[in-house]
């Protein structure tokens, strides 16, 4: 695949539902269209990879009911939507820890990236049961576990090799989106971001569709990205004349 990667925090669904004095799980029953129409639009924008905070590691401090509501959408999205994700060359594919996830979501989710694993236009990434901090620890671990296992030299250990573990080989995000105004990325993709464009949206999750992911988008490919490097310097026509005159001169010898 080639093409933009996008990561998105989903913020606002319960500031969105209060505002309209209804229940928290309102805003993320309706923050499901949302999913579907930035996923529908994704590739027409030039998005080939869309990555989604959809349940992080701290969301277990939440009340049980708003988790089972959660988990409860996970379940059916993944059983009303993957005809549609297949349909559209989507494949969907989680990430995070799976050991918690409830059962009946776990196996809708498995069915869901099975049913849609040779999609080739957008892969779509939800972050399920994920730490950015906790990923990075694990990754770790599983160096270490090559090491006491004879496989891995402890020299070979670099920023290159803790990076494959951790990614997998997947592209990093270019563009990291979080909505509802805040400005913290909330332990969400840290070392991937490293270098990703953030921009901030002010609108609450449920009202952002495509019109937004464009405006992003647009956004994003106004800026310049140097990745630590300098700006290429474009000469001023007096420089350029000045260059052409030494020039001229050098060969005139």
């Amino acid at each position: 695949m080639s093409g933009l990667h996008v990561a998105i925090i989903m913020d606002g669904n319960g500031r969105w539902a209060r505002r309209r004095r209804l229940p928290r799980w309102r805003g993320h029953l309706a923050g499901v269209d949302s999913v579907r129409d930035v996923v529908r639009a994704a590739p027409d924008l030039g998005v080939s990879t869309l990555t989604l905070y959809a349940f992080s590691s701290d969301n277990w401090k939440r009340p049980p009911t708003e988790v089972g509501r959660l988990f409860w959408l996970l379940r059916e999205y993944c059983r009303r939507e993957q005809r549609e994700l297949r349909e559209n060359g989507c494949r969907l594919k989680a990430f995070g820890r799976r050991d918690r996830i409830p059962k009946s979501a776990l196996a809708a989710l498995e069915e869901a990236e099975a049913f849609t694993r040779e999609g080739q236009t957008l892969l779509l990434r939800l972050a399920i049961d994920y730490g950015s901090r906790w990923a990075i620890a694990q990754a770790a671990r599983e160096l270490a576990q090559q090491v006491k296992a004879g496989k891995l030299d402890p020299d070979r250990i670099s920023v290159d090799a803790l990076h494959t573990q951790l990614t997998q080989h997947l592209p990093e995000p270019d563009l990291l989106i979080r909505t509802a105004g805040e400005q913290r990325l909330s332990d969400f993709l840290l070392w991937e971001a490293a270098y990703a464009e953030l921009y901030f949206s002010p609108t609450f999750w449920p009202d952002f569709r495509r019109s937004h992911l464009e405006a992003a988008i647009a956004e994003f490919r106004r800026r310049e990205r140097r990745f630590g490097g300098l700006a290429p310097v474009v000469p001023t026509a007096a420089a350029r004349e000045l260059l052409s005159a030494t020039a001229e001169a050098l060969r005139a010898g």
